[in-house]
């Protein structure tokens, strides 16, 4: 009765581990230069400059399921970014395209 009991509450355990890491806000990275993100960011974000972005993600984000939305000024540095994560075995990122169009897909999900 003990080992099913202990049983029970490590499920349960890791099913609400689980349940936190499936509705954990995702990650937004501005992988524009330095400059750019000086001028022109989005508070709160982080900026790891695509061709940095590999070190940077590994760093701060070890776990490759992180939900991560990629932007910088057009959208093709984060498709460049995005495609390096994937081949690092990151399977949950997203290129959003520009800062004005990750700023208007943040006005819907909030």
């Amino acid at each position: 009765m003990k080992i099913k009991s202990v049983i029970a509450v490590v499920t349960l355990a890791i099913g609400i581990l689980f349940n936190q890491l499936a509705f954990a806000d995702p990650v937004w990275i501005d992988v524009r230069t330095l400059q750019e993100n000086k001028v022109n960011h989005i508070e709160g974000d982080i900026l790891i400059p695509y061709n940095e972005i590999i070190n940077g993600v590994s760093q701060l984000y070890p776990d490759k399921n992180t939900d991560i939305r990629l932007y910088c000024r057009s959208g093709r540095r984060a498709a460049v970014a995005l495609s390096s994560l994937k081949s690092a075995g990151y399977n949950n990122v997203k290129n959003v395209g520009s800062i004005d169009n990750a700023r208007k897909v943040r006005a819907k999900i909030q």
